[in-house]
């Protein structure tokens, strides 16, 4: 459907907090050039609480305007509001490859709820649809029997999964058709999720290590398990690493750091402490060793 490395790619900001859309342009070419074969535009990552509706869609057309058909591009529509997910996903151009559409954050719905706040969303466009699911943040966790239920939604075609529980994957996997697509939300997730029957992972690394993670997934999916678990190892404490602090501080400051611009954060979202810089840096260098091969 999308691929099998996705990147959740962050938003980059100028120095007066404005969108860069040309560093957006430059940052998703870079991107497709290095292992990323979809790319989601304004979801968690991308700050997407901090964005209004009409610099969703201006970065929307940005990126797929900038990759053409070298990659896919899913929009990143999902709010608290049904109401304004509805509206966006109307909006998004039928050039675009698909949607994404969080679990709504802070209102606590019920099951029901969901449901409906997703069918109504799906009802909006002809798009595919990817759900969204990340209880860490949105405190409800979507549950596989939901998900089934929406699956029976024709264009509800996949989910990110960033439940972090191998055993909810598994009960998805099982209620699932298997033309339902299953990504990992979480990188160090990837390859078990992948031996669970994942399609792949919606990553936030691949901005920096997406060439490994590409060579991973194609170990795994050549059966040379013994391959992609060495790389698994290999990327392991990077995966972790990045999030040494709230998401997307880490991989914004180490974009920056290695000359691609990302730029800054909006607030309530600040930069990395002086000790979690020293780390990332360290990091850095950890991502500069690391080979071709293993």
């Amino acid at each position: 459907m999308f691929g099998s490395v996705l990147t959740a790619m962050v938003t980059p900001f100028n120095d007066k907090l404005e969108i860069d859309y040309p560093a957006a342009a430059i940052l998703a070419r870079y991107l497709v050039e290095n292992g990323t074969e979809g790319i989601v535009v304004a979801g968690t990552t991308g700050e997407s609480p901090n964005l209004t509706g009409e610099e969703k869609l201006n970065l929307f057309t940005t990126v797929k305007e900038a990759v053409g058909d070298t990659c896919k591009v899913i929009a990143g529509v999902g709010t608290y509001s049904t109401r304004e997910s509805v509206e966006l996903a109307e909006k998004v151009s039928n050039q675009l490859d698909g949607i994404m559409a969080v679990v709504p954050y802070y209102s606590k719905p019920s099951q029901e709820g969901l449901y409906e706040h997703f069918k109504a969303i799906a009802a909006a466009t002809d798009r595919p649809v990817m759900l969204y699911n990340i209880p860490g943040r949105t405190v409800i966790n979507l549950l596989p029997s939901t998900v089934a239920k929406l699956a029976g939604i024709p264009n509800i075609v996949c989910i990110k999964e960033a439940a972090g529980s191998m055993d909810q994957v598994s009960e998805l996997k099982k209620e699932l058709p298997s033309t339902f697509a299953i990504y990992s939300g979480d990188d160090s997730l990837t390859l078990p999720m992948l031996s669970l029957g994942g399609a792949g992972i919606v990553s936030v690394a691949s901005h920096l290590i997406g060439t490994q993670m590409q060579k991973m997934v194609a170990a795994f999916k050549a059966g040379d398990m013994e391959k992609a678990l060495k790389w698994h190892l290999l990327l392991f404490p990077i995966f972790k690493g990045m999030f040494v602090a709230t998401n997307p501080v880490p991989v914004k400051y180490l974009l920056n750091e290695v000359g691609i611009k990302a730029g800054g954060y909006r607030l309530p979202i600040v930069g990395p402490t002086q000790t979690e810089q020293a780390f990332l840096k360290e990091l850095l260098t950890n991502i500069r060793n690391l080979p071709e091969e293993v």
